[in-house]
């Protein structure tokens, strides 16, 4: 009993680091892109907020997919929310969280953000930022741009609103007994949702077991390890802390190399996720979508992981995120703001470099930015003073 004890207090209960959430991640979604396609968090939440504007009336075009079986995009982001969940109850670390009154009005304002940001980037920083490096877009890297400067104001409006106006309050509703007993059901539950995919006839009904079982994945490393976009950019800033940034850089280098080899033996198309926003689209909405995660206190994929262990607060910028970014896509797709090139071009950059210097540069672009905050964690001379 010992060593089955130390295997479950291994898997579930320990915190994983963030270096090795970061590789476990890099492993998955190449993984995914090799299954059938890149990893992606907007699409599924504008699919949700696409039916209900339908339902209610607003949009009078019915959406082509249903937003909970039928959509890829839906499955991904539903399997990170259940693989978070299982992770959280397994850990007894799942509870339902209210955060004090003052935060909900954060996360109204911080979810309209990333919806506008997302929506000019064509991607949160998943698809905006770490699949659009990963998948050798040019966009990926002006968006990282964005989002440093968003971040860093963000942390300079946090200093001033701690100042100015302190949160109190807030409350918890625990769990703990249930916590292993709900994980185990949502595990079997989980398992049960892929054999019946694998099983259905549905069109593509393999290719959405295989989607939710692994995006399943996802959320259980993102969570056990706590592995955090919004940490890995804030905290070399706010802290000087350099962890869960190293574990970022170490995961882009491994995702890109794999990627790049489904790309190059033409598993996967060479235009996956390489998106027409190189310039303005990726640096200004790079810019909205990092000061309004940094507020938010979670970015795509850290949103919908802290869901998944009951935060409130979360849930709330991820409704206003998806509803955002429904009506700001509705907008340009009305007036063809994509097709008319407003928010840049589509640029694949081994077409200039080849596979060998593209991946030469995204080393040598995250080799920098690891010397730098490891340099920054000694020095602290990145750090914003209050």
């Amino acid at each position: 009993m010992g060593a089955w004890k130390r295997v479950y207090e291994n898997a579930c209960t320990k915190h994983w680091s963030p270096m090795m959430g970061g590789i476990l991640l890099a492993f998955l979604v190449v993984l995914l892109e090799a299954w059938y396609r890149p990893w992606g968090i907007v699409g599924g939440l504008r699919n949700w907020a696409d039916w209900l504007f339908y339902l209610i009336g607003v949009y009078d075009e019915k959406p082509a997919l249903h937003p909970l079986w039928s959509s890829t995009s839906s499955i991904l982001d539903i399997g990170l929310l259940w693989g978070a969940f299982i992770s959280a109850t397994l850990g007894q670390e799942f509870g339902v969280r209210v955060p004090p009154k003052f935060e909900f009005v954060k996360a109204v304002v911080a979810g309209i953000l990333m919806g506008i940001g997302s929506s000019l980037a064509l991607g949160c920083n998943v698809g905006g930022f770490y699949m659009a490096v990963n998948n050798l877009a040019a966009n990926g890297f002006i968006m990282l741009i964005g989002l440093i400067f968003g971040v860093v104001l963000a942390i300079k409006y946090l200093y001033w609103e701690l100042e100015h106006f302190p949160s109190t309050g807030g409350f918890e509703i625990s769990f703990k007994g249930l916590n292993p007993i709900l994980g185990v059901i949502a595990f079997i539950l989980l398992l049960w949702a892929t054999k019946a995919y694998f099983g259905s006839e549905l069109d593509r009904g393999e290719i959405l077991g295989g989607c939710l079982l692994i995006s399943a994945g996802i959320g259980y490393v993102m969570h056990r390890s706590r592995f955090c976009m919004v940490n890995a950019l804030r905290e070399p800033f706010m802290t000087g802390d350099a962890e869960m940034g190293k574990g970022l850089t170490v995961s882009l280098l491994i995702s890109a190399l794999g990627i790049a080899i489904l790309k190059y033996n033409g598993i996967r198309p060479e235009s996956a996720y390489v998106t027409p926003t190189f310039i303005q689209g990726a640096l200004i909405g790079g810019f909205i979508f990092g000061f309004g995660m940094t507020v938010a206190g979670g970015c795509g994929s850290g949103s919908l992981w802290r869901m998944g262990e009951g935060q409130i607060k979360l849930w709330v910028v991820a409704f206003f995120f998806a509803l955002t970014n429904s009506l700001v896509r509705h907008l340009f797709a009305e007036y063809d703001v994509i097709e008319n090139g407003y928010l840049g071009k589509s640029i694949f950059v081994p077409e200039y470099l080849g596979y060998a210097g593209t991946l030469l540069l995204i080393a040598l672009v995250v080799l920098i930015w690891h010397v730098i905050i490891d340099w920054n964690e000694e020095s602290n001379k990145l750090v914003i003073e209050m």
